[in-house]
Parts: C-alpha cells; sequence; structure tokens
C-alpha cells in the first residue's frame, strides 16, 4: 500500500468520526446547550446540506490550486471547525462551527479520490479508492462508538478535542507522503468544472449513488425502533447491531474496490441486485434477532461495496473536470442521506408502521438497478455509434 493512501485513510477516518458522532451526543448537547433534541438534531441536517450543496462550490476554488497543497487547506479548515466546535459557547456558535467543519468534507474527499486514483496503475484505481476510504468504515466501527462513549464519560466537547491529534496526524502524514506530480496542474476554468453535470453518464451515476442511500437511510434512521417492534431487540443489541452493520461497511468497501478492478459495470449491477434482495429479505428477516444481524451485517457490505466503481465510473466520464465529478458523488451521497430520512418520516407519519419501512428500500433499489441498465445501455450505443 503507498504511504500515501494511509495518510488519505487516517484523514477520512478523522471526517467521519466527526460527521456522525455527532448523532450520538444530541442529547449531551441539548442539555449543555439548552435547546432541545429536535434543535440540536438540526446540527446533523446542517452539516449534511453544507457537504451536499457547498463542497462542490468549495472545490472549485480548492481545485484551483495544486492538489496537495488543496488537501492540507482542507485538512487544516477541518482542524478550525474542530477547535471552534470544541470551544462554542452556545448552539448559534455550534452550528456555525459544524458548518465550517462540512465545508471541508466533500472536497476532500474528492480530491482525495483523484489523488488516491493516481497513485496506482490505471486498473487498481478502485482498490486504491476503496483503500482510502476504510477510514471512513472505521470510523463507523471504532471512531463514532468510542467518541461518543468519550462525550458521555468526559462531555461533549472532549469528543472534538480528541479528533485534533487525529487530524494532525493526518496533516503530518500528508506532507510527508503525498508528492505532487507534474501534470497535478491547477484548473483554470470553473465554468469547464461545471460542464460535467450536463453529461447524461455522470448524471446517473449521481443518480445511483443519491439512491442507494436513500433506500438506506429510510431504513437505517429508523433502526431502533424498527428492531424494538418487530424484533423486540433490546438497546444494547441493537448497539451489536450498528457494530455489524460498521464491520460490513469495511468489508464491503475492500470488496468492492477488487470487484470493480475487474468489471466496473458488472460490479455495480451485480451489487445493486444483491441490495435489492436485501431488503426484501429484510421485510422477513427483521421480526428475529439473529436473522436481523446478518441482514444488516450484508446491508452495511453491498451499500459501500458499489463506492469505488461509481467513483472511478464519474471519473471516467468526466477526465476534464476530475475535483468537482468526485466532489458531486459525495454530495449526492450526503443528500440521499438526508432524503432517506425524509422519506421514512413520511412514510410513518402517512401510517406506515416501522416494518413496512424496507419496502422503500425495495422501491429505491429498484431504482438504482434500474437506472443501472439504462447506464450500461446507454453506454453500448455510444460505444456502437463511435
Amino acid at each position: 500500500m503507498p504511504p500515501a493512501l494511509i495518510a488519505l485513510a487516517v484523514a477520512t477516518f478523522a471526517i467521519g468520526t466527526s460527521e456522525f458522532v455527532i448523532m450520538g451526543l444530541l442529547p449531551d448537547l441539548s442539555i449543555d446547550l439548552g435547546v432541545s433534541i429536535p434543535a440540536a438534531g438540526l446540527l446533523v441536517s446542517a452539516y449534511a446540506l453544507t457537504v451536499t450543496f457547498g463542497g462542490p462550490v468549495v472545490t472549485l476554488f480548492a481545485g484551483r490550486l495544486e492538489r496537495k497543497r488543496a488537501l492540507l487547506w482542507l485538512i487544516g479548515i477541518f482542524i478550525t471547525g474542530n477547535i471552534l466546535c470544541a470551544i462554542a459557547p452556545n448552539y448559534t456558535l455550534l452550528m456555525i462551527a459544524r458548518i465550517v467543519t462540512a465545508l471541508s468534507h466533500a472536497s476532500f474527499f474528492g480530491i482525495g479520490v483523484v489523488v488516491a486514483a493516481d497513485l496506482v496503475p490505471y486498473e487498481k484505481r478502485s482498490s486504491a479508492i476503496a483503500l482510502m476510504f476504510s477510514g471512513l468504515t472505521l470510523a463507523n466501527v471504532g471512531g463514532v462508538p468510542l467518541g461518543t462513549m468519550l462525550g458521555h464519560e468526559m462531555g461533549w466537547r472532549s469528543t472534538f478535542w480528541a479528533l485534533l491529534p487525529i487530524a494532525i496526524l493526518a496533516t503530518a502524514l500528508l506532507v510527508i507522503f503525498v508528492k505532487p506530480k507534474p501534470q497535478d496542474k491547477p484548473s483554470t476554468s470553473m465554468l469547464r468544472e461545471f460542464v460535467v453535470l450536463g453529461r447524461p453518464q455522470v448524471l446517473l451515476t449521481l443518480g445511483m449513488s443519491a439512491t442507494i442511500s436513500i433506500a438506506l437511510f429510510s431504513v437505517l434512521t429508523y433502526i431502533a425502533p424498527l428492531l424494538e417492534s418487530t424484533a423486540g431487540m433490546t438497546t444494547a443489541e441493537i448497539s451489536a447491531v450498528l457494530l455489524l452493520f460498521g464491520a460490513g461497511n469495511l468489508t464491503g468497501v475492500l470488496l468492492g474496490g477488487k470487484l470493480a478492478d475487474r468489471n466496473q459495470m458488472a460490479a455495480i449491477l451485480g451489487v445493486f441486485g444483491v441490495l435489492l434482495a436485501l431488503y426484501l429479505a429484510l421485510t422477513v428477516t427483521s421480526f428475529w434477532a439473529w436473522t436481523a444481524s446478518v441482514t444488516f451485517f450484508l446491508l452495511g457490505a453491498a451499500t459501500f461495496a458499489p463506492g469505488p466503481a461509481l467513483q472511478t465510473r464519474v471519473l471516467d466520464y468526466a477526465k476534464d473536470a476530475p475535483n468537482v465529478s468526485a466532489t458531486l458523488i459525495h454530495s449526492a451521497f450526503n443528500l440521499g442521506n438526508a432524503a432517506g430520512a425524509w422519506v421514512g418520516g413520511i412514510a410513518l407519519t402517512a401510517g406506515a408502521t416501522y416494518a413496512q419501512l424496507p419496502w422503500i428500500g425495495v422501491a429505491f433499489g429498484a431504482l438504482a438497478l434500474a437506472l443501472a441498465f439504462y447506464a450500461k445501455k446507454l453506454g453500448q450505443r455510444s460505444a456502437a455509434a463511435s
């Protein structure tokens, strides 16, 4: 493994932990800052929306820098944001601090993907991207649970302070191991970067990314009441299921990278088919603790497995604007996260039971598979025409 990939993985671990750990700290935040839990929950929404809409804009400016320098500026913004979170005296300033932190998120991931893909031979790009994002999956497995535990024991601010040495380590590793390349030239045209949004294959890839996120978060957002009402699981048992889900993330992203290196489109179609089958299975398996646990482990793997293929696919179809196109993937994922929670909430408000939520996953899983088949067909037509 190139040492630069380790540097990128450490950075994604820190960023991923910072993004998700706040969900487990909401009760502590609400008490300390004197706001309701729904108001505290807006910190999560604001972060996701900033990643979705602010990321591409930040990347347009960061893309004018040499990529190593851009990564260092972005990790600097992340460090500044976390310091502001740790010292924020009230809710308003904490909200501003979370928005500052989120500005670095999608841009770092997007530019990092381009750097990771450039570190290895062309046919190994997906595996390199998967190794970079192993840091994000490890954040779900270890960083978030440990950060939440630390916040409960020593106060929520301690969690953000604890992230600083990890981010500083990532910065040092980036300085040492990421080497600028002669062809790593700054982007000169902002308009050219956004032209990629008019390309059907880029839009289809973004659509697939958002759709699988909607499918997941329509269910995962409500996993606690879902498993309580169907399988009668306790809080401790649900925590164990979430840990299994995180372990599945790591397994899936590494396996997905290898599959994508062999055949990108076949990997996407195959994994989307598995996802659809798993959401169908969950409509039944959620009623028993052990079958629900196995299904969520497999869902964790299958949801993260197509990530490397989707990343390399968007790079293939937007070679002249790699920074923004790679960033847009993360914007699409975060938009799907927010939309999935909203769709699930709408269904529950309309009278659906928690046990029926997996059917939303089925619907959006089928849509993702349809988009993938259409993208394949469109690619075949383009190849035949040329």
